[in-house]
């Protein structure tokens, strides 16, 4: 086998050209059947083997630097980079990560995970190698999805103005998690059918520079000319406009063209975009058949690429899903909107019914949250349905155009919490941190799938900015006989108890329920009360529980800084200062990919555990 050549980085500039096609088949073959295994990102893996292949060829690791945008398209990097024996390991607890991660490789240059960052990432490499008088190449790979983040345009334009060498990869595989959108989705499509642009260009400009005297004076014309003829027939030029050279398109899996315009790429002067064109689960039918379904899957069976789990369990995002169509048929004004994400959301069926109040603006949150201001302010209700993780990159949009001017709108913040094997840059742990903060923010979490429902009903009704944040997984159906109403700012007590009250935040109460029921075993009585509303907090029921309880324990899947154990501590200790508070939450760290129940163990939330925080406070 070829792939057995491949040990260390750059070990595949020993591997001759006539192999590289086998040591494609080779890699492919190890990804299917080792992410079958694993679960992971699939689709979007096998559609660039072929280009890390040429990229690993053309350039010198770690020397030259590779950043790849998201990076969950890194799986081949990390093969040749000397992690193939441990690729079995793959986004388990102690493995390899599914993402790049500099702490795992010296060839990994960036931690990635977010969209559209790379070009930004890269051009600071850029910047420190040229004010250091270094020489070594970077490169910045970027889909074709992620061009529809503003962030990836800051960047192209910075480029543009300091002109100094820097190649841009524009993986095109005209999909990123769903159907790309915006106006760069249109005109790259108009771009894959164009006649490739390669090195005509360069060919012309260089015998134009031989010209004795007046050459050179000659290119620089031609290139302060824009005229409509040229836009015309000349393909890529909204990045020649912004000032970047273009080349492409080219097949992303024609290993020959690709390495001979990488190598083009290599020698011209200032950025340059190279677009490589790719297909998403290439040499897989069912990835290639359905890329959606395998860009981020589970264990399946290679043979019909049908995933091994038993008949899969309502979600959090499915109950959401169904009170999006049910409240979407009372409130006529009701609107959807998703950063290219309608199928992980949920909103695919609100989409089906209501299509014309169904809005998917691409990989852009900031973008999103003040259009649903806009919605706002226009008379409609919009519901933002976005990851926890995701919705960071929107802060200053949901203080500042949202919250400031108390309009109503919804953030249904999916994936709240730890979720597993996504790792760092996906865990969900500071949404009630960032969002409490915010004045006018009102924010639940439900303890199970009938309360997540009701709280979805109660947004639509009330008046203001409002958070609902629900956990990844399946929806917690225990604790079905209690149905109170949900009330502003009102928590809800499971169990009246005494001196003891367990105050759990949404899916923290299935866990403190086994916690409750163990300290009943050993005698005690702990009063048990499910949050419900982490903001506004129920101050009333702290001062009716401080008359006969001495001490508080609060549990939430959020960092402790800035979380509601934190709120909760600082008002009993205005009000109730000989009353005691413990805190459990998550510590001031990152939490790293995992198994969720071992995660929990490792950083104090599984019931053990906290049983375990409370007999040492106790002491």
């Amino acid at each position: 086998m070829i792939l057995e050549k491949i040990k260390k980085p750059n070990d595949i500039h020993k591997i001759a050209l006539a192999d590289f096609p086998l040591l494609a088949e080779e890699i492919r073959s190890m990804l299917i059947q080792s992410v079958s295994g694993t679960g992971g990102h699939l689709a979007s893996n096998l559609g660039v083997v072929e280009l890390t292949i040429a990229l690993h060829n053309v350039l010198d690791f770690p020397q030259d630097k590779l950043i790849w945008d998201v990076g969950h398209q890194a799986y081949t990097h990390k093969i040749l980079t000397g992690r193939k024996d441990a690729f079995s390991t793959l986004r388990k607890e102690g493995g390899l990560s599914g993402f790049p991660k500099r702490g795992e490789s010296e060839c990994d240059a960036f931690d990635t995970g977010h969209s559209s960052n790379s070009i930004s990432a890269g051009l600071g490499y850029v910047r420190a190698r040229d004010i250091l008088g270094q020489k070594h190449y970077v490169v910045s790979v970027i889909g074709d999805g992620a061009l529809t983040g503003g962030m990836a345009y800051e960047a192209l334009n910075n480029a543009a103005e300091l002109h100094t060498n820097f190649i841009i990869i524009i993986n095109d595989n005209s999909m990123s998690i769903s159907r790309n959108v915006g106006g760069m989705s249109t005109y790259l499509s108009s771009l894959r059918t164009a006649e490739a642009y390669t090195g005509i260009k360069l060919n012309v400009t260089k015998k134009l520079k031989k010209v004795p005297k007046v050459g050179t004076a000659i290119v620089d014309t031609v290139r302060k000319t824009k005229s409509s003829i040229k836009q015309l027939f000349i393909p890529g030029m909204l990045f020649e406009n912004m000032g970047l050279t273009y080349l492409g398109p080219v097949d992303g899996h024609n290993m020959r063209q690709m390495m001979k315009l990488f190598n083009e790429a290599k020698r011209v002067e200032g950025p340059v975009v190279v677009h490589v064109l790719t297909k998403k689960g290439k040499g897989y039918t069912p990835a290639s058949t359905h890329p959606e379904r395998f860009h981020g899957t589970g264990p399946f069976d290679v043979m019909t690429g049908k995933p091994l789990s038993k008949k899969k369990a309502v979600t959090y995002t499915d109950i959401f899903s169904k009170a999006m169509v049910r409240l979407g048929g009372i409130e006529k004004k009701l609107t959807a909107i998703t950063a290219a994400m309608p199928e992980g959301t949920g909103l695919i069926k609100f989409q089906k019914h209501y299509p014309d109040r169904f809005f998917d603006v691409g990989i852009a949150e900031e973008h999103a949250v003040t259009f649903a201001a806009g919605l706002a302010l226009g008379g409609m209700v919009p519901v933002v349905a976005v990851y926890s993780s995701f919705l960071q990159r929107a802060v200053d949009q949901i203080l500042h155009d949202v919250c400031m001017q108390k309009l109503h709108v919804i953030f249904a913040v999916d994936r709240a919490g730890l979720v597993g094997a996504d790792g760092e840059t996906h865990q969900g742990c500071f949404d009630l941190s960032y969002l409490t903060m915010m004045p006018n923010m009102t924010v639940m979490a439900p303890k199970n799938a009938w309360e997540l429902d009701q709280m979805m009903e109660f947004a639509v009704s009330y008046n203001g900015p409002v958070a609902v944040r629900y956990p990844r997984g399946t929806a917690y159906e225990g604790l079905s006989q209690y149905k109170e109403p949900v009330l502003l700012g009102k928590s809800e007590i499971l169990h009246r108890g005494k001196e003891l009250a367990i105050l759990a935040v949404g899916n923290m109460v299935k866990i403190c329920e086994t916690v409750c029921e163990t300290l009943r075993q050993r005698g005690l009585d702990p009063t048990f009360v499910n949050v419900r509303f982490v903001k506004p907090m129920d101050t009333a029921l702290f001062d009716q529980l401080a008359r006969d309880h001495h001490l508080f324990v609060t549990v939430e899947e959020n960092v402790k800084n800035g979380g509601f154990g934190e709120h909760a501590a600082a008002y009993m200790e205005a009000c109730h200062p000989k009353a005691r508070v413990l805190p459990i939450a998550i510590w001031d760290r990152f939490i790293p990919h995992g198994e969720v129940e071992s995660l929990h163990r490792k950083i104090g939330l599984s019931a053990d555990r906290i049983l375990q925080s409370i007999e040492e406070f106790e002491e």
